[in-house]
C-alpha cells in the first residue's frame, strides 16, 4: 500500500461517512425516546432504545398514551400513503424508461429530416430548471380536470425526461452495428431489432434509468403535493409535511418526524440493495464477448 493508495482510501471512506451519518442519525433519533432527545444530543447510541415513535407515527397506540410519549397524537396512514407512492412511482417508472429508449434508440438509429434538430431541443431543455416548468405544468393539469388524480400526477414526467433521452441515446450508438445488421439479414425488423436485440444489450442503462427514475420520483415533494393534496393520491413525501404542520410549535415531535421518514426510506434502501449489485455487474457489460477459442 503506498501513501497515495492509503490516502485515496481514507478520504473515500470520509466521503462514505459524511453521506451515511445522516442517514445514521435520522435512524438513532428515531428509536430515541422524546423525553431524552435533546438531553442526548450529543451520544452517537441512543440512551433508551424504544419503537414507540414507529407505533405512533403508524397509529398503533392510542391518543394519550402517543401524547404521554411527547407527540402530539398526529399520525401517518402509512400503508395507504405508501401505496399511493408505489402507484405514483411504478408508473413513472416503467413509462418513462419504455418511452425514452423508443425516443434514443430512434435519435441513435433512425434517419429521418430534422433529427438533429430535435436532439439539439432535448439537448437544450437539459438547462431549464425544472421548477420553471411547474406552474405551466400545473396549469395545464388544472385545466385537464385532472387534480388529485394519478394522471395529473404522472403527466409531465411518465414518457419523457431531457436526460433519460440523452442518456439512453448515448449508449444505443455504442451498441455493435453488426448485431442489428445480423438481425436484420435474418428478416428482423426495426421493432424486433428493437426488442430482442437492442433492449437486452444494454440492460445496464435501462437499468440505472429505471433506479435513479424511481429514486427522484419516491422523494419528489413539491408537485405531489400540488397536484395530489388529498387522501386518495397523497403520497409519503407530502404526508411527512403534512405530520410536521400537525406538530406543536414550539415542542416539535422530531422522533416521530424522524421514525415517519425512516419509514419512507425504507422501501427504496431495499430496492438498492436487490437491485444494486446487479446494476454494477450490467453496466460492465459495454459489448458481445466472444465466445472461448472463438476467432476475434
Amino acid at each position: 500500500m503506498r501513501a497515495g493508495r492509503i490516502l485515496a482510501w481514507a478520504l473515500l471512506w470520509l466521503a462514505v461517512l459524511l453521506t451515511v451519518f445522516p442517514f445514521y442519525w435520522m435512524v438513532r433519533t428515531s428509536l430515541t425516546d422524546n423525553d431524552t432527545v435533546y438531553a442526548s444530543n450529543g451520544s452517537l447510541v441512543p440512551p433508551g432504545l424504544t419503537l414507540s415513535n414507529f407505533a405512533r407515527v403508524l397509529g398503533l397506540t392510542d391518543l394519550s398514551s402517543a401524547q404521554a410519549a411527547g407527540g402530539s397524537g398526529a399520525k401517518v396512514n402509512f400503508l395507504v400513503y405508501l401505496r399511493n407512492s408505489v402507484i405514483f412511482t411504478a408508473l413513472i417508472v416503467v413509462g418513462q424508461t419504455l418511452c425514452c429508449a423508443m425516443a434514443g434508440y430512434a435519435l441513435a438509429r433512425l434517419r429521418f429530416r430534422g433529427r438533429e434538430l430535435v436532439f439539439s431541443v432535448f439537448v437544450g431543455s437539459l438547462m431549464v430548471p425544472p421548477i420553471l416548468t411547474l406552474l405551466p405544468n400545473f396549469t395545464m393539469v388544472k385545466s385537464l380536470g385532472l387534480l388529485n388524480t394519478f394522471a395529473g400526477l404522472v403527466a409531465p414526467t411518465m414518457l419523457m425526461t431531457p436526460f433519460a433521452v440523452f442518456f439512453l441515446r448515448q449508449f444505443f450508438l455504442s451498441t455493435p452495428r453488426e448485431v442489428e445488421e445480423a438481425a436484420r439479414i435474418d428478416g428482423a425488423g426495426t421493432w424486433m431489432v428493437f426488442w430482442r436485440v437492442v433492449l437486452p444489450m444494454n440492460v445496464g442503462p435501462l437499468l440505472t434509468i429505471g433506479l435513479t427514475t424511481a429514486v427522484w420520483t419516491w422523494k419528489d415533494y413539491l408537485w405531489p403535493l400540488l397536484v395530489g393534496p388529498k387522501d386518495d393520491t397523497r403520497v409519503l413525501t407530502a404526508a411527512l409535511g403534512i405530520f410536521l404542520q400537525q406538530q406543536p410549535t414550539a415542542h416539535p415531535d422530531w422522533t416521530g418526524l424522524m421514525a415517519a421518514s425512516t419509514l419512507t426510506v425504507v422501501p427504496v434502501l431495499i430496492l438498492l440493495l436487490l437491485f444494486g449489485r446487479r446494476l454494477v455487474a450490467a453496466l460492465d457489460f459495454t459489448g458481445v464477448t466472444p465466445r472461448k477459442g472463438a476467432s476475434t
